[in-house]
């Protein structure tokens, strides 16, 4: 099965914990604190491989999870950040949000890169916390977690001309003779069930990548055959060479029949510039249907041509229909030279820029929301939460801290509005406390789910 969507999670890495330590050596009295602040966690990184034309590695593995930061040491040793995670994509992967369906990166370019998950900070050592009037404290923090997300790749094959047309009708024969790609090729429908690339070498110095799309039939923008997993290709494919099999019983239907198509489909499709070719002139009954049918194919052609001052000179019913052999390789540069004169006449592709990933945000300003729930209350805030996940809960000072932040933040005060009473939960995130009296609670019966 041909993979062209496919649905993956990414985690980047936690940060590492601070550290709380002392100098503890000989000679010198009152050591300060050094504990050194955690690594960084890791960030995931969507990476261009152009050897890639699918997505079919993640068919096995969808999850990936980077690595976390190393915990601070004594003598400010600062822990080892995570090593990056880099994920293979093929060129031309479009990668959306799966919560919103909104496109957040196109990978478009062979050397391209994309962070989609940023790595947690390293949590801070007890050095950050020292002041003149407290020179000795005993609190660090945790590091921050690795963003998590869940996203939507799309593949849409990148090439500067591709080969549309019925099955059978030679396009991964083309391809083998244009291109040092080896494509399947045999007899029968549907040989190709991927999309192949190939660069063709135009003269010293010019080359251009050429695709050869999988065969299409009547009916494929409804999911028919192969077609409609692989329309969407012909997006990124700047000129269309249109093939028609010189063995066909009806050449005229096979070429409205792949026009219908391309409409039905829609996104422009139809629209793109064509270079109309018969295929195999090396059988006398191909070019006997060449004869018969050429005329009626090129008058045909006009009603489907795109009109542009662009590629005017260029447009199927200002071209004849190049009639071309793969085996013997007549007009085989003809053909290529033709659709390349095309490409060449087109105004250049507008870069889709990419959006960069927005980091989590721990403003002391944030909003928050108290609701009821079974045993207690829930917090709904950013910023606590987000402080939650930092505090090292094995620290009275860290503790402590905590706390005050739960009184700045109006939070204290709106539980005892809201009628809790000693011994209620409060559910901040992932963690609950108990409400102790009327100022705090109690970090002692501190539980993380």
């Amino acid at each position: 099965m041909y993979y062209d969507e496919t649905k993956i999670t990414v985690q980047a890495g936690k940060g590492g914990d601070g550290c709380v330590s002392f100098r503890r050596e000989s000679m010198v009295p009152r050591g300060g604190p050094d504990g050194g602040n955690g690594g960084r966690g890791a960030d995931v990184i969507l990476r261009v491989n152009r050897h890639l034309n699918t997505l079919q590695h993640f068919q096995h593995k969808t999850k990936f999870v980077a690595q976390d930061g190393d915990a601070g040491h004594n003598k400010d040793m600062t822990g080892k950040s995570g090593e990056t995670l880099y994920i293979d994509v093929p060129p031309g992967t479009v990668v959306r949000d799966a919560a919103t369906n909104e496109i957040i990166g196109d990978l478009t370019d062979f050397d391209s890169e994309m962070r989609v998950a940023r790595g947690g900070r390293g949590g801070r050592g007890n050095p950050t916390f020292a002041t003149s009037t407290h020179q000795a404290p005993l609190i660090a923090t945790n590091g921050n977690p690795g963003e998590y997300r869940e996203l939507l790749l799309e593949m849409k094959l990148i090439a500067d001309i591709g080969f549309v047309g019925m099955p059978n009708a030679g396009k991964s024969t083309l391809l083998s003779v244009l291109t040092a790609a080896k494509p399947k090729i045999a007899s029968y429908p549907f040989t190709t069930l991927v999309p192949n690339l190939g660069v063709a070498t135009i003269d010293e110095g010019r080359t251009v990548v050429v695709a050869d799309i999988p065969g299409l039939i009547e009916g494929a923008s409804q999911g028919l055959g192969l077609g409609h997993e692989f329309l969407r290709h012909i997006e990124r494919t700047r000129v269309l060479i249109h093939l028609i099999d010189g063995m066909s019983e009806d050449p005229l239907k096979d070429y409205e029949t792949i026009q219908a198509e391309l409409k039905a489909f829609g996104h422009g499709l139809d629209t793109k510039p064509q270079v109309l070719a018969i295929s195999k002139m090396d059988l006398p009954d191909a070019r006997a249907s060449y004869e018969l049918y050429g005329p009626a194919l090129k008058a045909m052609s006009a009603k489907y041509a795109v009109l542009s001052d662009e590629y005017y000179e260029f447009s199927p019913q200002h071209a004849d229909i190049i009639a071309f052999s793969s085996a013997s390789s007549e007009n085989v540069k003809r053909l290529i030279n033709t659709a390349v004169q095309v490409l060449d006449s087109l105004p250049p592709i507008e870069e889709t820029p990419i959006v960069p990933v927005i980091a989590m945000t721990d403003a002391e300003g944030d909003t928050f929301q108290i609701k009821r729930e079974r045993g207690g209350f829930r917090v709904i805030s950013r910023y606590l939460e987000h402080k939650a996940q930092i505090t090292r809960w094995d620290l009275y000072q860290a503790t402590e801290k905590f706390q005050v932040a739960l009184d700045r933040s109006g939070v204290s005060s709106a539980l005892l509005k809201a009628g809790i009473e000693p011994g209620d939960m409060v559910f901040i995130g992932d963690f609950e406390l108990e409400w102790q009296d009327e100022t705090q609670v109690d970090f002692g019966l501190y539980e993380q789910k």
